[in-house]
């Protein structure tokens, strides 16, 4: 699949977006976050959230590290979504410690990683990537490019038609 790239001009087009994107997402996928501080990937997050009907508040698990939220997919099955924050994160013994492996390769859940640069060599083969960046125009504007990594994927349609 080739890159997809998106201009996003306000928090609500990133979570629109989040929610788009979304509609592709399938259990045992594993969503790779990249960005600065600020650059909006929690709130693409909280659009994922909102696809699968999350009831609790999306935030990022900045402190606690990993958040678990219950779901439900459009065919009313439940499902699992874990939102993990790695921006505290110094070495593999620590992801050890908080059981990001057994997260990473949970069969029957989502997986959304914020700061995926510490996840070392944990990072799964088959993978989603979501880069978000600050305009250097426009500091209010985001480029978002979107990637999956692996397996062949099926064509989708462009996300810009559903936001």
């Amino acid at each position: 699949m080739e890159a997809e790239s998106y201009r996003s001009h306000s928090e609500e087009e990133t979570f629109r977006l989040g929610t788009a994107f979304a509609e592709r997402l399938r259990t045992q996928d594993v969503v790779m976050f990249f960005g600065d501080l600020g650059a909006g990937k929690t709130e693409f997050i909280k659009g994922i959230s909102h696809y699968f009907n999350v009831e609790e508040i999306v935030s990022s698990p900045t402190f606690t590290v990993m958040n678990q939220y219950t779901g439900e997919t459009p065919e009313n099955d439940e499902i699992t979504i874990y939102h993990v924050d790695l921006y505290r994160i110094k070495s593999e013994e620590e992801l050890d410690e908080i059981g990001f492996r057994d997260c990473m390769y949970s069969e029957d859940t989502i997986k959304l990683v914020e700061w995926s640069e510490n996840a070392g060599n944990l990072i799964p083969d088959i993978r989603w990537t979501v880069h978000i960046s600050f305009d250097a125009d426009n500091e209010n504007e985001r480029l978002i490019v979107i990637n999956h990594i692996g397996e062949e994927t099926p064509q989708y349609p462009s996300l810009e038609a559903t936001v």
